[in-house]
């Protein structure tokens, strides 16, 4: 096969064939002397400092707890945040929220909070059951808090943890003090070192209540999730 020497070959396989592309010389020799001076010039980094600073300075430039900054993000991002100093106030909450927004149907996923309730002579919760389409709220526990973005980690090991923190109109978490993390990595480890390294098939990072603006660039909230999201933060472990 003779080629013309003005002609270069680049062979490109693709599926098993052989296609021939060509290019002229006087193109290939612009392509090479620009080649050339861009590796003799480097373009300079934007923001060398940047790189010498831990990617939690980067962000961490407030004195707040990290229990401030998940309420403050939680709350800009559209949730409730609630605090309680112990499970007698989380229950006392729960029951507040019921009465004052006279909800007929209070589903829970976590069935711990259901016997705590009980215990406590308050039989207002149901466990969470697929075919319960019409419930008021739904309260589930979580994986972690993330505290920079006021973000919350769910996951499949959880019960109902794939359709109980989007399916009801009004969702609840129910959070302790050992599960507050700083960033979405350090939910990961949390989650590694509690299932001993093997990660459940599916993790949701849920972040803030459900809201789209597909229809005419208007926002709407509640379209394919929770409209509202309570996050019941218990101060104890």
């Amino acid at each position: 096969m003779n080629i013309p020497h003005r002609f270069f070959i680049f062979e490109l396989i693709f599926k098993g064939r052989m296609q021939t592309f060509k290019t002229s010389k006087s193109k290939e020799s612009i392509l090479n002397k620009i080649r050339t001076a861009l590796n003799e010039q480097a373009v300079p980094t934007p923001f060398p400092e940047v790189d010498k600073e831990q990617i939690k300075s980067v962000y961490d430039k407030d004195d707040l707890t990290i229990e401030e900054k998940f309420a403050n993000e939680f709350i800009k991002l559209g949730g409730k945040f609630v605090f309680c100093d112990n499970e007698q106030e989380l229950i006392d909450n729960i029951q507040t929220l019921y009465e004052s927004r006279a909800w007929k149907q209070l589903l829970c996923s976590d069935k711990r909070l259901i016997n705590l309730l009980h215990n406590n002579k308050i039989d207002i919760l149901q466990l969470t059951d697929p075919k319960e389409e019409n419930a008021d709220a739904c309260i589930t526990g979580c994986e972690a808090l993330i505290s920079r973005t006021g973000s919350v980690l769910f996951s499949s090991h959880q019960y109902m943890g794939r359709t109980a923190p989007v399916f009801y109109p009004i969702h609840i978490i129910v959070a302790y003090a050992n599960q507050i993390v700083y960033d979405v990595e350090d939910g990961i480890r949390l989650l590694k070192q509690r299932y001993n390294n093997e990660l459940p098939s599916m993790i949701n990072l849920n972040t803030g209540p459900s809201r789209t603006a597909d229809i005419e660039k208007t926002l709407v909230v509640g379209v394919h999730g929770p409209a509202e999201v309570f996050c019941l933060y218990v101060n104890a472990w």
